[in-house]
């Protein structure tokens, strides 16, 4: 027999503490489950990206063209997805969009260069010109350009690169002499063909990303032509950048009964479908790697069929042999089943087959906002099969909990909990031809409380936004997109409560203080607000840019906190978005063997292979006799 040891409060995992008789408990969760290929860089947080790309002494150019390579290998210029969080409501999030999405237009590409740059240590800023973005570096003395969206950058003879007003000067120059071509869009198309580009300014002509015939870029959707259009001059901004987020990381935890399918393949599911969501399905949901504008991606790295891919995250307890209807209750008899994901929700659905006592019923509530507000899902008015849908609830969301409250007995013959989600096929770990290492690894037992609003309140019903998370706004106003300091001196202050005890407090702010004396401050309290302790000021002197600090110096302990963006105004202050990721133990988490099952084709015939990581450090070998064509790869505790 198994019973339930323990269900976590508010906030908490779906905690199933399941203990045989005469054995020691075994976990209720494993937290940062992990398997990598030697064939695709790891690139699940800030910090496995740097120790993927960045190389220790490797020179500053080095550094910029890895950071370059690593956006134009996991992010694919494409119609963006929108999750409608920061002003732009797209996705700006270097490390999200690798995972789960793996595409963007120019301006989410740019931020993601951009946020990855200032991650490595770089100076950086922004730029748009004819409305596309792009983003530049300092290093040896001189801005860089780099455009990972379009897939080109300019050495100039001396073997550096170019920065974006040296090429406006260069354009410029010719388009003097050479008036004619202004504008004229044909006219540049034909005179790049067979290598006529390289007779066009002298700093364009080393380009070593335009293709011999015709002067195009690598995904065959741009070229040379467009180049021209774009640095002719006549429309630029200098320092726009696109608001990038900093926190997410993968973090796949399983529970008994708790099954993640990631597919390297999509059912035409996507973001943008979801109602109210705006934009368009990207043609990376259709397209083939190696074909049409993805016909670039193979040279570099791309080992997936496609980009858009549909998973499966499953929560069915009872598969596992656990008996609901003895679970310990909260104090006004409900309990509580929080579902986490790495990967955003596209759909949901629950299914039960319920035996309540007679004459009782049995309401369910949902919350999106960590607890902290419950709202009727649905009424179980009598026992037998139950199905409810959760897709309006769900979409767009990366967690969330349902609260069940029955009025006396209810007993679960069934309970599963289905979800489609949405990742990127590029940064799954794939097989190749040949020989393939297999890394398995559990990290910390952790897991990680996030509060990420939209900080456009015309979002509000679509997406969480400041009031939802109890965010206390003091002479700081959100009437427009953006957190506007009024006047003088105000505040933002965050609330974050975690079921375990706290571990690392994780900050990302994209903010604008245009004066060398406008100041943001990050401050915390750990005692509601009556001391604080300064973490790190935010200075002025700049349009826009971006920070991400991580707070490691927590009491002992803590499982509540406030969070403090303090600002001092003398022009303007501004906070276009920011994340806030309290990470804590998880409660009950520990190591259990984990079942993972590669699934791929051979010449037209299935091959499987499953391996049974006992250890939490694990290696092993996976060989293909041909070239393989990846199909799905499924993480499940052991039974």
């Amino acid at each position: 027999m198994k019973r339930f040891a323990e269900i976590l409060s508010l906030c908490a995992m779906f905690a199933v503490a399941g203990t045989v008789l005469g054995q020691e408990a075994k976990p209720t969760v494993v937290s940062n489950v992990k398997v990598l290929s030697d064939k695709v860089a790891d690139v699940s947080s800030l910090e496995a990206w740097k120790k993927s790309f960045i190389k220790d002494g490797a020179s500053d150019k080095d550094k910029a063209m890895a950071v370059f390579n690593s956006v134009v290998s996991f992010v694919h210029e494409d119609s963006p997805p929108r999750e409608l969080l920061n002003w732009e409501d797209a996705v700006n999030d270097p490390i999200k969009n690798m995972n789960v999405y793996g595409y963007g237009l120019c301006n989410n590409t740019a931020a993601v260069m951009l946020g990855l740059s200032r991650y490595a240590g770089f100076k950086v800023q922004g730029w748009s010109v004819h409305g596309h973005v792009i983003p530049e570096l300092w290093y040896d003395d001189g801005w860089r350009y780099f455009d990972p969206s379009f897939i080109e950058y300019f050495p100039k003879a001396d073997g550096s690169l170019a920065g974006v007003e040296e090429i406006f000067a260069a354009v410029k120059e010719w388009y003097d002499k050479n008036p004619d071509f202004m504008g004229n869009r044909p006219k540049l198309q034909e005179f790049s063909r067979n290598g006529g580009w390289k007779n066009g300014p002298e700093i364009m002509s080393r380009c070593p990303l335009y293709d011999e015939r015709n002067g195009n870029l690598p995904a065959k959707t741009h070229g040379w032509y467009s180049t021209m259009r774009r640095f002719d001059g006549t429309v630029k901004t200098q320092g726009y950048e696109s608001g990038v987020s900093n926190g997410y990381r993968v973090n796949i935890q399983l529970r008994p009964g708790e099954k993640l399918v990631r597919n390297w393949s999509n059912k035409g599911l996507h973001i943008n479908m979801l109602p109210d969501n705006g934009g368009r399905a990207p043609n990376c949901l259709t397209r083939k790697v190696g074909e049409q504008d993805l016909v670039y991606t193979p040279k570099w790295g791309d080992l997936a069929p496609g980009r858009v891919g549909n998973g499966t995250l499953e929560y069915n307890p009872v598969s596992a042999g656990m008996d609901i209807s003895t679970m310990a209750k909260e104090a006004d008899g409900s309990f509580v089943v929080r579902m986490p994901s790495s990967y955003v929700y596209l759909t949901g659905k629950l299914e039960m087959d319920v035996d309540l006592e007679a004459g009782k019923t049995m309401a369910i509530a949902f919350s999106d906002n960590n607890g902290l507000d419950w709202k009727p899902l649905a009424t179980i008015e009598k026992s037998g099969s139950q199905s409810v849908d959760l897709q309006d609830k769900v979409g767009r969301r990366y967690d969330y909990q349902l609260k069940f409250s029955p009025q006396g007995k209810a007993t679960f013959k069934a309970f599963k909990i289905t979800h489609d989600v949405q990742h990127s096929q590029r940064a799954l770990p794939a097989l190749d031809k040949g020989e393939n290492k297999i890394t398995f690894s559990v990290g910390p037992q952790e897991s990680t409380v996030t509060i990420e609003p939209s900080t456009n309140a015309a979002n509000a019903g679509k997406q969480l936004t400041v009031s939802d998370f109890r965010m206390v706004l003091d002479n700081v106003t959100n009437e427009k997109p953006g957190l506007h300091m009024a006047a003088g001196k105000g505040s933002i202050t965050v609330p974050v409560t975690t079921p375990g005890d706290m571990t690392a407090l994780r900050m990302g702010t994209m903010y604008r203080a245009r004066d060398k004396n406008d100041i943001w401050t990050l401050e915390a309290s750990f005692d509601d607000g009556k001391t604080w302790k300064q973490i790190k000021d935010l200075p002025g002197d700049t349009r826009i840019t971006g920070d991400y600090t991580v707070m490691t110096d927590i009491p002992v302990g803590t499982r509540s906190a406030l969070i403090r963006w303090s600002g001092t105004q003398r022009s303007t202050l501004l906070i276009f978005n920011l994340r806030l990721d309290a990470d804590y133990k998880a409660p009950g988490a520990g190591f259990a063997p984990v079942k993972v099952t590669y699934v791929w084709d051979e010449d037209g015939q299935e091959k499987r292979h499953e391996h049974i990581a006992s250890n939490p450090q694990d290696s092993w070998t996976i060989t293909c006799a041909s070239k393989p064509v990846m199909k799905s790869i499924t993480l499940e505790l052991a039974k």
